[in-house]
């Protein structure tokens, strides 16, 4: 098995949303805010290479929505999924699987594209798409919380093209994973987000997804505005740190700019940042 993480480019959110009752003094001494009190993100995707499979985990926002919409993200920098993917040798039409962590806009907004003719139409034609059963009911009977980050052009294509398919299971970690990785299932960010992990060259690695977005949420108090369930993600983040230290995870990133992989340590203050590494340095 092999390994690629797939920058799909970097946009911006704000800073008081991503942090949530944390106060911004505390916030921006690792997250740094525009003068729109917005702070930089990453769309930090997953190449898995596994004997005749191409397995792409999350996809970013696209680029299919109008420009108003992205005006709010302020996209920035030279990354694009279709053009990392091309860098480490891939096209679109040889994946053959996509898996979404959960359905917000910009976890899987790159799975749909326009044509020529401005009709939707999947980015990866040949791919099986796989999401969370439970969480594919939540998705498409949104509540108003969330109502704003599953979007109608993002979902409604992938069950008409009959490619969708779904991971069903319950429990911190499911059983019988259809992957060459582990899946670990957390409900606080939204209902049944999946995280991978791999057993991968010696090491332990987590695509961290929306449990801990960037290096500045490793406080377990330090929980997104957009948490649909605060409380649950504070046990799970609390249990998940333990874990982590204990068995010597390393943490892939996905919304990070600064920080691809990481290794944490115990402190006085809590589990923290220990080291930070790019991918193909470390392996």
């Amino acid at each position: 098995m092999e390994l690629y993480p797939i920058e799909a480019g970097h946009f911006k959110l704000d800073g008081g949303a991503m942090f949530g009752v944390v106060p911004k003094t505390l916030w921006e001494r690792t997250n740094p805010a525009d003068a729109n009190n917005r702070i930089e993100m990453a769309s930090r995707c997953l190449l898995v290479a596994h004997e005749d499979r191409l397995i792409l985990i999350d996809c970013g926002m696209g680029n299919k929505q109008s420009e108003k919409f992205f005006s709010y993200y302020d996209r920035f920098g030279p990354y694009s999924l279709l053009g990392s993917l091309q860098k480490v040798g891939t096209h679109p039409s040889e994946i053959t699987d996509v898996f979404f962590t959960h359905l917000h806009f910009d976890h899987c907004g790159g799975a749909i594209e326009k044509n020529k003719k401005g009709q939707l139409q999947p980015t990866f034609k040949n791919a099986r798409y796989w999401v969370h059963q439970k969480h594919w009911q939540w998705a498409i009977n949104p509540n108003v919380r969330e109502k704003a980050s599953f979007l109608p052009e993002n979902l409604n294509p992938i069950e008409a093209t009959g490619q969708l398919n779904f991971i069903e299971g319950d429990g911190a970690q499911l059983e019988n994973s259809p992957f060459p990785f582990d899946i670990l299932l957390m409900d606080g960010h939204t209902e049944k987000q999946m995280l991978p992990l791999f057993n991968y060259k010696g090491s332990k690695v987590v695509y961290a997804a929306d449990l801990i977005p960037t290096v500045g949420h490793l406080p377990v108090p330090y929980v997104m505005g957009y948490d649909t369930r605060p409380l649950q993600t504070l046990k799970e983040k609390a249990l998940f740190l333990e874990q982590a230290v204990a068995n010597n995870y390393l943490l892939l990133l996905e919304h990070d700019p600064h920080h691809e992989l990481i290794s944490l340590k115990q402190t006085e203050k809590g589990i923290r940042l220990d080291q930070n590494f790019t991918f193909t340095r470390y392996f």
